[in-house]
């Protein structure tokens, strides 16, 4: 919608964008070391979120579903909030659900 793949890259932009952003929270997520009871489930949705781009498969209700998880999972964690966000715009990129039929 509006985006172009970079030159020489051959990736598509939100690709790079939502890699970028879940490397990122991972990163952060790695260096926080308070305990939090759902830190697992957050590691496990953004270990799925980076393998769907790798495939370079992303399943847009799949990758909102994991965005729903991690931000139950890390909601309440503060530190973490920018990083979150940073994720949610990414993939927000990609698009809307297209709604159910009934």
């Amino acid at each position: 919608m509006g985006q172009t793949r970079v030159t020489g890259s051959g990736e598509d932009p939100r690709a790079t964008e939502l890699r970028a952003a879940v490397a990122q929270l991972r990163r952060e997520l790695a260096g926080y070391r308070a305990e939090f009871g759902d830190r697992a489930i957050a590691e496990d949705e953004l270990a799925v979120l980076a393998a769907m781009i790798a495939a370079g498969d992303p399943e847009i209700p799949r990758m909102r579903r994991s965005l729903l998880l991690i931000a139950g999972a890390i909601g309440s964690v503060s530190a973490l909030s920018p990083a979150l966000m940073q994720v949610r715009k990414a993939v927000d990129t990609f698009g809307a659900t297209p709604p159910r039929r009934v």
